[in-house]
């Protein structure tokens, strides 16, 4: 079995981290597995990038160029939103030349393909959600619009009164092309994706299953959180709130407002808590935290992050959506109890007051309660080592990469 992972990146963001785990994870089980992405950031020879220094280039510039039709919106709401318009990528002609048995999409924005080429690739597709993109308009993050069910058009994503705005092209291009791919399933890595799929214009049609990230158990596993703090420079005798993601504090959607009125109410004394950021710089102007607060920028290797959960007491996730909700996943599987607002792609990886708490979607207040539970559990130990578990039963990379070579088989059959 031949099954080529195709991404707009290797291990750059956290759908492409996903997809290069399940790639991975493939690989362990010893399947053939390839990766063909437009940025390659990893040394990997299993993952195919640009051949030549001229693609490289064009690869960087195409995310730039794909955002050119959003750019007369002036009233956009910030959040992402792709067209996926520009011409001249080769990539389905490499697709077609490598001849897998199986393609499995992941995230293809940037400018990565045009959406009438993914009707030209031969193989029978398998498609991951990561976010609402395919099927939507164009917007990434749908948020509250449910317009996805019918016909976009005066998206509030871009701002737009008008019907037949962008998202309405662009949802209609999607119609077209979609019609044409009869192998097709598509994989939400939630319950909740997967429904809002199931339940869209665009997809209804198609066959839906939901497989989650899978993720390297025996990678992100707890270490001593002494020895973790003296790492990172740490108190030994603090209790460590931490929150993180890619563009931890730029990103609206991570909720990093949400999480900084949280911690404004908190009622513990301040001198107990430290607060601990990762993806995120130490921002000019201050938030004002009662908390002393540590920003370690960036985060790149798994090594670094697992490190960074087991020093903590309690992760904060206060995202406005996910589709999954990876860094809930890597905490809890570090025996790092999560503190997330209880809705879309959260609700299957927390469960409340037993590994972690959901709090009512978008109370802050409801969210500081959440923290102190968790610092203040008497079964505080409890909670860790069920968190632990969770992830162990349902998101280990080698069950999950099982669930895909059954997939594969089942659609090769």
């Amino acid at each position: 079995m031949r099954i080529l992972i195709v991404s707009s990146s290797d291990i750059t963001g956290g759908a492409a981290r996903a997809a290069y785990r399940n790639h991975k994870a493939l690989l362990n089980c010893g399947v053939d597995s390839r990766m063909l992405v437009q940025k390659k950031n990893s040394d990997d020879y299993t993952v195919i990038g640009p051949k030549s220094t001229l693609q490289k280039i064009i690869g960087l510039g195409r995310p730039l160029l794909e955002q050119i039709p959003v750019k007369k919106y002036s009233q956009r709401n910030g959040t992402l939103f792709t067209a996926s318009w520009l011409p001249f990528s080769n990539v389905v002609d490499r697709i077609n030349k490598i001849n897998p048995d199986v393609v499995h999409l992941h995230w293809i924005g940037g400018g990565m393909m045009r959406i009438e080429d993914i009707s030209r690739i031969n193989a029978p597709i398998v498609w991951t959600l990561h976010d609402n993109w395919p099927f939507t308009g164009g917007c990434h993050i749908m948020w509250d619009c449910v317009k996805y069910k019918d016909n976009c058009g005066a998206c509030p994503c871009l701002g737009s009164s008008k019907d037949n705005d962008l998202s309405r092209k662009v949802f209609n291009r999607k119609k077209k092309a979609f019609v044409k791919i009869q192998k097709i399933t598509m994989v939400g890595v939630g319950k909740w994706i997967t429904e809002c799929s199931e339940k869209s214009a665009l997809l209804s049609n198609k066959k839906h299953v939901t497989i989650p990230n899978p993720l390297d158990t025996n990678i992100y596993k707890p270490l001593d959180k002494e020895i973790s703090r003296r790492l990172l420079n740490l108190p030994s005798n603090k209790k460590i709130v931490l929150f993180g993601a890619n563009s931890a504090s730029s990103d609206i959607n991570k909720g990093f407002s949400k999480l900084c009125e949280s911690l404004h109410c908190l009622d513990i004394d301040a001198d107990a808590v430290e607060l601990v950021v990762f993806g995120a710089s130490s921002p000019k102007i201050s938030q004002g935290f009662k908390f002393k607060t540590h920003y370690l920028g960036h985060i790149h290797d798994d090594v670094s992050l697992v490190a960074i959960y087991s020093a903590a007491d309690v992760m904060i996730v206060p995202s406005f959506q996910e589709s999954f909700g990876q860094t809930a996943a890597e905490a809890m599987s570090c025996q790092t109890p999560v503190v997330a607002f209880g809705h879309t792609g959260l609700m299957d990886i927390i469960d409340h007051k037993v590994n972690g708490y959901l709090a009512t979607p978008m109370d802050s207040v409801d969210l500081s309660k959440g923290i102190s539970f968790i610092l203040n559990s008497e079964n505080y130990l409890e909670l860790c080592q069920n968190a632990r578990k969770k992830v162990l039963n349902a998101f280990d990379s080698q069950a999950i990469a099982s669930k895909f070579i059954d997939l594969y088989n089942q659609i090769l059959k």
